[in-house]
């Protein structure tokens, strides 16, 4: 049985660091660059494979040398690809600012992942053999209705990730267990600015939701149980690209080893923390025995 299937995207990151983001027609300069394996679902499976779970990766990797190098970051973090294509044309990019703030603005191209229309052979029984399936929005949205309905016939847990935010389908809504966006992504699928207020709307659509806060931590809501709010420890961001996914990658490994929620929302926290104090996205999420320590 495989733990956790993440069906996602993977990009490679073209990230510049300068002290501000430019405004529209302003040119900064910036102090660095640097290229590093990400994509909301790659980071996912490397978050969750750091973290100790058992994943497989459901995608598309372009035919030329990011490809090659998204492909053996995911098989270097323990990360099964063997139903991880390679599509004709370029691998997805994003193309990332970092401020000195640790915040980051970005436009994303979707590459091969543009590819991923439905489910390929094999997908399916893969999903099947899973506890938890991840999902994000970064691959056309039919893929991720094929994965989250696919899911939901084999009693499938599915979490959800609703980024880059946009309208959502009932349909997909559905399907999904638990939904995990940020404050931000969460005010545009209700029109409601609060997060309490934001996450009892969602309430109506999907039986749990996460959401994340940025230094202000996390909350937890769902239709059975009280709400749970979780602080994030003190630190200095460096870099919070890829805190979002690494927080959702140790929390399915968390619930997938059958922890209470608040105890797997503390421990993903924990990841997240430890991301934001390092450059990058997946080159910063940390190992378990990091997160055990912190």
């Amino acid at each position: 049985m495989t733990g956790i299937v993440v069906l996602g995207s993977t990009n490679m990151d073209l990230v510049v660091y300068a002290a501000r983001t430019p405004k529209l027609g302003e040119t900064v300069t910036g102090r660095e660059f640097r290229t590093v394996p990400g994509g909301k679902g790659a980071n996912q499976a490397v978050a969750a494979a750091r973290a100790g779970g058992e994943v497989a990766m459901i995608g598309a990797v372009g035919a030329d040398g990011y490809g090659e190098r998204l492909r053996h970051t995911l098989e270097a973090s323990g990360v099964d690809t063997d139903l991880l294509r390679t599509a004709e044309g370029p691998s997805g990019t994003a193309h990332i600012v970092v401020d000195d703030e640790g915040g980051n603005a970005k436009v994303v191209i979707p590459g091969a992942n543009g590819t991923v229309t439905e489910l390929g052979p094999g997908d399916e029984a893969l999903i099947e053999t899973a506890g938890t399936l991840l999902l994000q929005l970064e691959l056309p949205l039919s893929a991720v209705q094929s994965g989250a309905d696919a899911a939901r016939r084999h009693a499938v847990r599915t979490v959800l990730t609703p980024s880059p935010a946009q309208p959502l389908p009932p349909e997909l809504l559905a399907a999904v267990d638990l939904l995990v966006p940020n404050e931000h992504e969460a005010a545009t699928l209700t029109g409601v600015a609060d997060p309490r207020s934001a996450a009892e709307s969602l309430l109506r659509q999907v039986p749990e939701v996460v959401i994340t806060l940025g230094a202000a931590g996390s909350l937890y809501v769902a239709r059975d149980a009280e709400p749970v709010r979780v602080p994030v420890p003190r630190v200095t961001p460096v870099d919070r690209t890829g805190a979002g996914d690494t927080f959702v990658g140790a929390l399915a490994v968390a619930l997938g080893e059958g922890r209470p929620m608040p105890d797997a929302l503390r421990w993903a926290t924990a990841a997240a923390a430890l991301c934001v104090t390092r450059p990058g996205a997946s080159t910063s999420m940390p190992y378990r025995p990091e997160i055990e320590d912190a």
